[in-house]
């Protein structure tokens, strides 16, 4: 670990307002560092760091980097041209990047790294809350909000520190964790890796960081994780616990009954089967709980106990989120991306209503949008109605040729109705026209297109009001 990472006490974050560096300069703020950053923009995250002691600006500039401070925290998606990281750079203060921050965090404590192509935050979150319910509490730092800004982190009392583990940039080989969590193995970051081999190898790295005689809990039905359990079975100090519906999963699944937006799950564990209540529709989420029940369990908390704790997850922001209903219409908040992701929380929908499903999606990414045009555009096949808005970009530079209209013709060769709408702002008019009672509407998506909810809702208002 780069030395500099332990000298916090006063660090600057470039980009503060982003989920991942907002939890660690609120941790930090707990543990009485004197921090202070920037962001691009004002933010609901902002106002809650500053109502937190740390003093952020607004926009970039040179001059925003206090003199007394002890590093400059960065993520990789900041730019080598930013001024504040060009003025550190000259001013001798040592740049650390986020993931060494976080490790340092993490010393000393027992650490549990969840880690996945997929499902990260909500695993993340599940163990934090159940964790907490149990009086443990633990720290944590998540991708996501769980309940309200600032809730992606907490600098808890106990000797567990639970943490998002983020493969994007291979910044998860810098944890040690005790126990780690791989629900998935999949090509993604595509501007990072130019092959599943790359991928494969990158996780076979961070287990092995996995102290000795730590724990592996593995999904035992996704294919890339099967393969990542056959390249680590030769290690000797690893436990490796296998979670599923596979046959011969350690952990297996037994059955997931949807019970509306909720779902009733029945394992295996030992021999003895055990039934909990995961608070969030589907499969994929039932599947995440029971990978955060074997987490929990190898860190020696009894299984009945967390079993039961797991069913005070309620959700995260933007994994399911609902965010109101009018005119009988449901509008629900999806951050699916990949067409993994999509696929899961729309078979999810499906078994959570009888009405008809509606999406409004975003392509995150130029690269991204060029490798999975295809299977993204299968995915909307499973909504009856989509609207694609135009790529966000976020960190990319456009490529040419890679728009939003290669996912539309792909999901209409795969059977969707499907239609462009390249003005964002007249988005919600259109799907509020699209919309009928007993409809179920997701916004879907990485980027802003979670703005729109709230503006739907005010049109789906309104027409009812005038019919």
């Amino acid at each position: 670990m780069n030395d500099a990472a332990h000298d916090l006490h006063a660090p600057h974050f470039i980009g503060i307002g982003g989920a991942g560096m907002s939890g660690l300069a609120k941790i930090l703020a707990a543990r009485g560092a004197s921090v202070s950053g920037s962001d691009s923009k004002e933010s609901e995250t902002v106002l809650a760091l500053r109502a937190l002691g740390a003093a952020v600006h607004v926009g970039h500039a040179a001059e925003h980097v206090p003199d007394g401070a002890s590093s400059i925290v960065v993520s990789s998606a900041i730019r080598a041209d930013n001024p504040e990281l060009a003025a550190a750079r000259e001013r001798g203060i040592p740049v650390v990047h986020r993931s060494d921050a976080l490790a340092a965090l993490m010393g000393g404590r027992r650490a549990l790294a969840v880690a996945g192509t997929h499902g990260k935050t909500t695993t993340t979150s599940m163990l934090a809350v159940a964790l907490g319910e149990l009086g443990l509490d633990p720290s944590y730092a998540i991708g996501g909000d769980l309940d309200a800004p600032g809730s992606n982190a907490h600098h808890g009392t106990g000797e567990i520190f639970v943490a998002e583990a983020d493969e994007s940039d291979r910044s998860f080989h810098k944890y040690a964790p005790e126990v780690a969590i791989v629900l998935n193995v999949e090509l993604d970051h595509h501007a990072n890796y130019a092959s599943i081999d790359e991928i494969h190898e990158s996780f076979e790295t961070f287990v092995g960081r996995i102290t000795p005689g730590g724990t592996l809990v593995v999904s035992a039905d996704h294919d890339g994780a099967r393969e990542l359990t056959a390249r680590v079975a030769g290690r000797a100090d690893l436990n490796v616990v296998t979670v599923g519906a596979a046959e011969d999963a350690d952990l297996r699944v037994l059955s997931v009954v949807a019970r509306g937006m909720t779902s009733e799950v029945t394992v295996l564990l030992d021999g003895e089967e055990l039934g909990f209540t995961v608070s969030v529709p589907g499969r994929h989420y039932a599947h995440n709980a029971v990978a955060a029940l074997a987490a929990g369990v190898a860190l020696g908390v009894p299984a009945t106990d967390l079993a039961k704790a797991l069913g005070a997850y309620t959700g995260v922001r933007r994994r399911l989120q609902l965010k109101g209903e009018a005119g009988g219409v449901q509008v629900i908040d999806s951050y699916a991306h990949h067409p993994t992701e999509m696929t899961a929380d729309l078979e999810a929908i499906r078994e959570a209503t009888a009405g008809r499903v509606l999406v409004v999606f975003q392509p995150h990414l130029f690269s991204r949008t060029q490798q999975l045009a295809e299977e993204m555009g299968a995915a909307l096949a499973l909504a009856d109605a989509s609207v694609v808005l135009d790529v966000y970009p976020a960190r990319e530079d456009p490529i040419p040729g890679v728009t939003s209209e290669l996912i539309i013709d792909a999901a209409r060769r795969a059977g969707a109705v499907v239609t462009a709408e390249h003005d964002f702002a007249a988005a919600p008019a259109v799907l509020a026209g699209l919309a009928r009672p007993g409809d179920l509407l997701l916004t879907m998506g990485a980027g802003d297109v979670t703005n729109l909810g709230p503006e739907i809702l005010k049109h789906l208002a309104s027409v009812a009001t005038n019919v």
